[in-house]
């Protein structure tokens, strides 16, 4: 008797299934994990990868490969599945793609494990097919619209008649905490006004949180909120309706005008029997016997564990995974046609790829000549940046509606930036919206670019948890603040940071610098640029600050050491004096105070810790030597942290309170920010 070959539904069946048993099982085994919507969204997933995704497994960085972003990354097994099915390849640091898989066999059995490639929640750095780090909601979908950004720019800045080099497409799945959370407000709101028809938002409509019903917090109608976004929203009523989503993703190919939004109706923790449509489903196993009977309810062997039935992997290598690999191959015999007629933007391509710099980036970078007026270090810096930017022009600048006053724009640019009628720009007007600011650079610099974005520097807080990300996924974006202290004066204690650079400088990896004239400006620029690997917090002043006179003082050049002997008097100091940003000349002036009394003292300019830290230890000490333990610290912000250079003997001249409001002299007096309160507090330790 023979038996039927299997029909292409029972081939997609067990494709989706294998996903579902694959995640139970994962979190089974880990004994910790969120099952539930893995188990909902596994057919949406099948019909967008398998379908309409234009990724290559075998190099899944291929520069014009569509993006799919996770941002409910607690349904991380529901992506390290499809990367395990699909055979992704696994890219080293240096962007050359291995022979060994993304996420193994042994990766899927060691979820959440010590070393896995399977983290709780997906791990840009760490597991290649994983488009950007999620888990904290709302950062997925608001990194998208960055991603999405830059699939326009690349397309207007690179494309030419018969060579469409980039036209990548950007999906997300999302649920309702990513759309409780302010942030998917800001993202939604951008995407709609910039009108990015190559974003596709996928809501998982499951009615369930953590705490139980969203009726217990959430009623908002999302069709209507998204609608008047400037969104076109299509729904399909049924997750498992493999034909209703192909539909829906073909809508959203033939939009042209509009991002779309996909509402997609799931049933939670999908055919488990105890546990569907219910809070139990979310964030915890399913428990050994409602796993097989799960599996039951799938017409699946109830005591298989990580079973991936014959075929499965073939039907995926015969869906994405060929048409990935055309579509790459198309792509890079393009590139070599591309290269030989448009050599220059096809060079700028592989070199945005490795995060290179063109030859001679940094030609015309000026310098500075000694002024006792000087300049604002925010109007040194856009001087910097303007003669960076025409020598790398995927330097990106945005700001959140501070273009002018943090100093932040591109003098060459005209008209109003980047918008639907303007693809080439590179200056993006991002609204009063700094917490998408952060995480739309993020996705800018996932897409190679270089980006920058301002605000001022007591609004940190607001886009606090995408400066954090471009930290953990080690992303070289600039966070621009100015108005850097209690120096900006009248404004008052609304606006003048005190505990921001102390908060700034505790997340891991993130290079915060505060450089005091034109020149360490210029200097830091420098560095950034270089920089392949680490965020910067750019921090800079409102308020003219002298330009030193670098005849009489050390060059700036230290700055690249993150601290150096700025001033010096012969023979062993006495004292020590350090600063950062404009209390250098505060500290300055109180050694030449000093001086003239016959002190021996030194000037430490520490513009970064971060750097500075990362210097040898016999460097450290050469700056610093631990011999001479009368030290004064001076910053115009909280003293945490201060007490490691400064030593159990050493004072700290900085902020305790919030600051005033009153012009700039009064209130530096009012708090001692004086070079005869420096020179007073080292007289003290003499």
């Amino acid at each position: 008797m023979e038996v039927a070959a299997p029909t292409k539904q029972d081939i997609e069946a067990l494709c989706i299934n294998t996903i579902r048993t694959l995640s139970i099982d994962a979190i089974q085994k880990a004994n910790s994990g969120h099952p539930g919507t893995p188990m909902a969204l596994a057919p949406v997933a099948y019909a967008l990868w398998q379908r309409f995704l234009r990724f290559d497994p075998v190099n899944p960085i291929w520069p014009n490969r569509d993006r799919f972003v996770l941002s409910n990354g607690h349904a991380s097994m529901l992506l390290y599945s499809l990367l395990h099915l699909t055979g992704v390849r696994a890219v080293d640091p240096d962007y050359e793609t291995l022979g060994e898989p993304s996420v193994s066999f042994d990766d899927i059995k060691n979820f959440r494990q010590l070393d896995s490639h399977t983290p709780g929640h997906p791990e840009y750095h760490l597991t290649s097919g994983v488009e950007t780090t999620t888990g904290p909601l709302g950062q997925g979908i608001a990194t998208s619209v960055g991603m999405a950004i830059a699939s326009k720019w690349l397309a207007a800045t690179h494309n030419r008649p018969g060579f469409e080099m980039f036209d990548f497409d950007v999906y997300a799945f999302c649920g309702d905490g990513d759309f409780m959370e302010g942030v998917s407000s800001e993202a939604g709101s951008v995407a709609g006004h910039q009108r990015l028809d190559n974003l596709c938002w996928v809501y998982d409509n499951n009615h369930i949180t953590i705490d139980g019903s969203t009726e217990l917090a959430y009623s908002d109608d999302v069709a209507a909120r998204f609608m008047g976004y400037g969104w076109n929203v299509t729904r399909v009523g049924d997750a498992n309706d493999l034909e209703l989503l192909t539909r829906a993703f073909e809508t959203f190919r033939e939009e042209h005008d509009r991002p779309t939004l996909i509402i997609v109706d799931s049933h939670i923790g999908y055919g488990s029997p105890h546990k569907q449509d219910t809070a139990a489903a979310h964030g915890e196993p399913l428990g050994e016997e409602e796993v097989r009977e799960t599996k039951r309810a799938y017409g699946w062997p109830e005591d298989a564990e990580f079973l991936i039935p014959d075929g499965v992997y073939e039907h995926f290598a015969e869906g994405i995974g060929a048409r990935g690999d055309r579509l790459r191959m198309e792509w890079e015999r393009l590139l070599v046609s591309y290269h030989r007629e448009h050599e220059t933007l096809a060079d700028g391509i592989e070199q945005m790829q490795r995060r290179e710099l063109p030859a001679g980036w940094d030609n015309d970078i000026p310098s500075f000549d000694a002024d006792p007026k000087g300049l604002a270090t925010r109007k040194s810096s856009h001087q910097v940046m303007n003669a960076i930017a025409p020598r790398v022009p995927w330097l990106f600048s945005g700001s959140a509606d501070l273009t002018g006053s943090a100093s932040s724009g591109f003098d060459f640019e005209e008209g109003d930036g980047f918008q639907p009628g303007n693809r080439a720009s590179r200056e993006l007007h991002l609204g009063i919206r700094e917490h998408e600011s952060a995480a739309l650079s993020n996705g800018l610099s996932l897409s190679k670019l270089r980006p920058v974005w301002s605000t001022y520097l007591t609004f940190s807080d607001y886009a606090r948890p995408s400066i954090r990300l471009s930290a953990l996924m080690e992303l070289p974006v600039v966070h621009w603040f100015s108005h850097d202290s209690i120096g900006l004066g009248e404004d008052g204690p609304t606006h003048q940071p005190v505990e921001q650079l102390a908060s700034l400088r505790a997340i891991p990896g993130l290079n915060v610098i505060r450089p005091c004239d034109g020149n360490e400006v210029a200097e830091a620029w420098r560095v950034i640029m270089q920089q392949r690997h680490e965020p910067t917090a750019l921090v800079l002043t409102r308020q003219d600050v002298p330009t030193l006179d670098r005849r009489r003082y050390a060059s700036a050049e230290g700055l690249a050491r993150g601290g150096y002997v700025l001033a010096d008097s012969a023979g062993e100091p006495q004292v020590i004096l350090i600063a950062t940003g404009s209390e250098v000349h505060l500290v300055v002036d109180a050694y030449e105070d000093l001086l003239a009394d016959g002190v021996r003292a030194r000037v430490v300019s520490l513009p970064s810790w971060y750097l500075f830290d990362n210097e040898p230890e016999e460097y450290r000490e050469s700056v610093l030597p631990e011999a001479v333990q009368a030290r004064v610290a001076v910053e115009q912000a909280s003293t945490l942290g201060w007490d490691r250079y400064v030593g159990p003997q050493g004072k700290i001249i900085g902020m305790h309170t919030f600051g005033a409001s009153a012009p700039l002299k009064e209130v530096q007096r009012k708090f001692g920010f004086t070079p005869d309160r420096v020179a007073e507090a080292a007289r003290e330790l003499l």
